[in-house]
């Protein structure tokens, strides 16, 4: 993908954004879908102006979206490569009006996401990781490049759980850690405070889909970090089943394992 192809990606992701936002200062609907999860006109005006956008310039590259879920693997399991999209991740953020809430693009190349952007519309901050294999912050027109170094300081893990849907099993793997705090943070913003330095590690036992992942799973990567489950193998993508299972986020894989997190997160799994 050229740099072209990732700044027009790119201004999809903040051209929804914006339209979330007139969305988010009205007093809008909220429905609920067949598994009772919230849906709102800002999921199916981020939704269009993503696909649309997508499909005008990339004709030839299919697209997977939380708003439109119902492709069959029979269609998929053809597929060498695609969009993973989420074009409002954290509808329950959004309808709490806490700003959490972000719009997600990632492509994915034969299982595995390569190019991932994050936008947070509340804030006007952009992540994006593909073109060089850089993670990259954009805010104010300031690109700040976002490289992941050891842990440091007194060895306290600064940990983050969903804001809105708690994660089983996580008090337990926390016992392994001599010393942690608790982070809340909401949507694919998880993701981006591992990125970006402001957290240590992200544990998460309870189920999320595959577009609530893929592009953050590339941020953290390519800023040095790791995503992987118990076992401690990468994330794949475009399974039959579109459900994720358990994973780790954390600041290397080296510090996963070290941390006895590897091991004890791999015997909570088997529960």
């Amino acid at each position: 993908m050229t740099q072209n192809d990732l700044d027009h990606v790119a201004a999809l992701a903040v051209e929804a954004g914006r339209a979330i936002l007139q969305v988010y200062e009205t007093d809008f609907a909220v429905e609920r879908k067949e598994d009772n999860s919230p849906l709102t006109l800002a999921d199916k005006t981020s939704h269009n102006i993503i696909a649309e956008g997508l499909c005008a310039r990339f004709p030839d590259i299919p697209i997977l979206s939380e708003e439109g879920k119902e492709i069959g693997y029979d269609i998929r399991k053809g597929w060498t490569r695609f969009w993973c999209v989420d074009p409002l991740d954290g509808t329950k953020e959004f309808i709490k009006r806490n700003g959490e809430f972000t719009v997600n693009i990632a492509l994915v190349e034969d299982g595995i996401p390569t190019v991932g952007l994050i936008y947070l519309p509340v804030k006007d901050v952009l992540y994006v990781a593909g073109a060089g294999g850089r993670c990259r912050c954009i805010h104010d027109r300031c690109e700040t490049l976002l490289t992941l170094a050891p842990l440091s300081g007194d060895g306290t893990v600064r940990v983050l759980r969903s804001r809105s849907h708690p994660s089983p099993y996580i008090d337990e793997l926390l016992t392994v850690l001599p010393r942690y705090e608790t982070l809340n943070r909401g949507s694919a913003l998880k993701f981006c405070a591992v990125a970006a330095g402001e957290a240590d590690f992200y544990p998460r036992f309870g189920p999320t889909w595959e577009w609530d992942t893929a592009a953050g799973q590339t941020i953290v990567t390519a800023a040095g970090g790791a995503m992987v489950d118990p076992s401690g193998r990468p994330f794949r993508y475009n399974k039959p089943n579109l459900i994720n299972g358990p994973f780790l986020v954390g600041r290397s894989l080296e510090w996963l394992h070290q941390s006895g997190i590897m091991k004890k997160a791999a015997e909570l799994s088997m529960k």
